[in-house]
């Protein structure tokens, strides 16, 4: 087995894809992408603005657009939005342009990385929005479940550091070269 042409950090928010994609990008000496700020920086709108202004599905089409567009490169790591990866259409076309590695975590963790007041709170969040985060959090884990235990690979996040982490996903792309892992 050759190289993966892509790497994919997939997962629910606060798992850790921006974070151990770039870690990662600097290892590799791949091109790091973040799929939410590359959204952004597009549309000129964040992302619960899009949410708010135009709805869910609007932006998923966005996010649909870019990943095929993101995926056609190569050499990169890309770290997808948490929803991003439910999407059938964007699940295939992440697993065949690249290695899909999805970050998980326990939901009292998530909670915690988002209201500790590092990742913007839980109202920056747009579907957390209306319902208690802990608890919206919990649905959510459990209507994406599926979906993500389609990535090729998994990483525990809860008792690691985001370093750990990356070298977890190195190794994973270390034995890709080496033909024992896909």
């Amino acid at each position: 087995m050759s190289l993966p042409s892509n790497i994919f950090l997939v997962g629910f928010m606060a798992s850790g894809k921006t974070n151990v994609g770039q870690i990662l990008s600097r290892l590799i000496g791949w091109e790091f992408v973040d799929a939410d700020v590359e959204l952004v920086n597009r549309t000129g709108r964040s992302i619960p603005e899009i949410f708010q202004e135009d709805g869910e599905d609007a932006f998923r089409g966005l996010e649909r657009s870019l990943i095929r567009e993101l995926a056609s490169g190569s050499q990169r790591i890309i770290a997808m939005g948490g929803g991003a990866f439910v999407d059938p259409d964007n699940r295939e076309h992440m697993l065949s342009h690249g290695m899909v590695i999805c970050l998980r975590a326990e939901p009292e963790t998530i909670h915690r990385r988002i209201t500790d007041g590092m990742l913007g709170g839980a109202e920056s969040r747009p579907l957390l929005a209306g319902t208690p985060p802990l608890e919206r959090i919990k649905e959510l884990l459990a209507q994406r479940a599926k979906s993500y235990a389609e990535a090729r690979h998994t990483i525990d996040t809860d008792h690691l550091t985001t370093e750990q982490v990356a070298q977890e996903a190195l190794k994973l792309f270390n034995e890709s070269d080496a033909g024992t892992g896909g």
